[in-house]
């Protein structure tokens, strides 16, 4: 989009998403949330959530979102749809594929839930193939944030047991996608970040899984 950013760790390892400062700007307590001293108004405004974010910066930029009510109304149906669907289902995907296996000491336990999850993921795969068939991008022929949200969550495909070249059209999107100069910066600038903050298993783990609600005193 041509804006500047910094990118600001947030070691969930070691427990940084439930620090005071972290929590005014994400009141879940997750990533992403940003903060854009520039915001409206010429005020500073922090906003949490992926699909408000990118909203919010389609708007500022008026990159990849378009200014029509019908063009914008396309995007927004797979915004959500990622949201709603494929972030949530390739999540738990990867919990009870990549994690529950050793958290859990009875593994018929953890069975149905990566069954579950996978099946759905894969389920949303196609659903995701179907759109790309005859398009370059989800929304035409130009990318919008529709792409920009759903393309981290196929970069795992393998994690989630996906065999990728069983959805060609989905496929030929991911690469065209993985071959933005902006994609690759991105995404090689988040993972020096994620090598900086790295954290033992253990205490990741417990930190990660193990939260209920947290009382304020």
């Amino acid at each position: 989009m041509g804006l500047p950013y910094e990118l600001v760790a947030v070691n969930i390892g070691a427990g940084d998403q439930f620090e005071p400062g972290f929590q005014a700007i994400s009141p879940n307590g997750r990533m992403p949330a940003i903060v854009d001293p520039d915001g409206p108004g010429g005020r500073a405004i922090s906003i949490f959530e992926s699909g408000a974010i990118l909203q919010y910066l389609g708007r500022k930029s008026g990159r990849f979102y378009p200014a029509d009510e019908r063009g914008r109304t396309e995007v927004d149906q797979w915004l959500f749809w990622q949201v709603g669907g494929l972030g949530p289902m390739a999540g738990q995907a990867h919990h009870f594929r990549q994690y529950a296996p050793s958290l859990i000491a009875d593994q018929r336990q953890v069975a149905y839930g990566a069954i579950r999850y996978s099946d759905e993921t894969q389920r949303l795969y196609s659903v995701l193939d179907d759109r790309l068939e005859g398009r370059d991008y989800i929304c035409g022929d130009e990318p919008s944030i529709a792409d920009f949200a759903c393309w981290p969550w196929i970069v795992p495909f393998r994690n989630q047991g996906i065999q990728i070249e069983e959805f060609p059209a989905l496929a030929d999107w991911f690469e065209r996608m993985r071959a933005r100069p902006g994609v690759r910066r991105g995404f090689q600038a988040t993972l020096e970040k994620r090598a900086v903050t790295s954290q033992a298993s253990g205490v990741a783990s417990a930190l990660r899984f193990g939260q209920r609600a947290r009382r304020r005193i």
